[in-house]
């Protein structure tokens, strides 16, 4: 099959993941997904990964990163450590330093190896947290430097990159995919499922974006 039409989706079970797992589903013949484990703390996230993967009857790759651990300890990565907003600006403290550097050099190995172009990321600017390495300016600087470094013309999209939770919502239920996110994605930095335990920020962030759409879809229903 020509490479164009294959593609790598970085994913985790989560909303944007999943979502970005139907946008590629929409546009390529094929679709492979991997998955990360490097003893995060919600590590059910790797067994929602693995459900959904079968469900949609994906090849699905799972990748040590342990390492990745090792050398960032953070909230994400200890769960000594407790989970906190940012302040003043600041990164929070569940930014693990290198994590999408490697998913998405790691990623883009593995589409080589699959003959696939594409490579699908759900990282977002407009909500991003204070992650820098969910810019837009990252990911394209990181694209240009993989390509030089295995002289090929991979892409890395970004479909949410310039979307709010509200509208990530909306382009899951655009893709007749909003249930399906809603009730079967695991978001929740303490390992809950589907609306998850609405005190953590991927938690707040999540609900606050969903009733932002769902009072906009009642209003165009009205």
């Amino acid at each position: 099959m020509d490479k164009n039409k294959r593609a790598v989706v970085v994913f985790s079970g989560g909303q944007d993941s999943t979502t970005c797992l139907f946008w590629a589903l929409e546009r390529f013949e094929h679709v492979e997904l991997v998955t990360f484990d490097y003893n995060q703390r919600h590590s059910l996230e790797i067994e929602v990964a693995k459900e959904i993967a079968q469900d949609q009857g994906l090849k699905h790759y799972i990748l040590d990163m342990s390492l990745l651990n090792q050398l960032a300890p953070n909230a994400l990565t200890r769960n000594e450590i407790g989970i906190e907003d940012a302040e003043d600006g600041g990164v929070p403290n569940t930014f693990v330093p290198g994590r999408n550097l490697l998913f998405l050099s790691f990623a883009t190995i593995l589409a080589k190896q699959i003959n696939a172009k594409h490579i699908i990321t759900g990282v977002c600017e407009t909500d991003f947290s204070g992650y820098p390495d969910c810019r837009d300016i990252f990911t394209k600087s990181l694209n240009v430097t993989l390509n030089l470094s295995m002289d090929e013309d991979f892409v890395i999209h970004t479909p949410l990159m310039w979307l709010d939770k509200a509208e990530t919502w909306e382009l899951a239920d655009q893709l007749q995919a909003f249930d399906y996110v809603r009730e079967r994605t695991l978001t929740c930095y303490n390992g809950l499922r589907g609306a998850g335990c609405g005190e953590c920020p991927a938690c707040k962030l999540r609900q606050r974006g969903l009733e932002q759409y769902l009072t906009k879809r009642q209003e165009v229903k009205q």
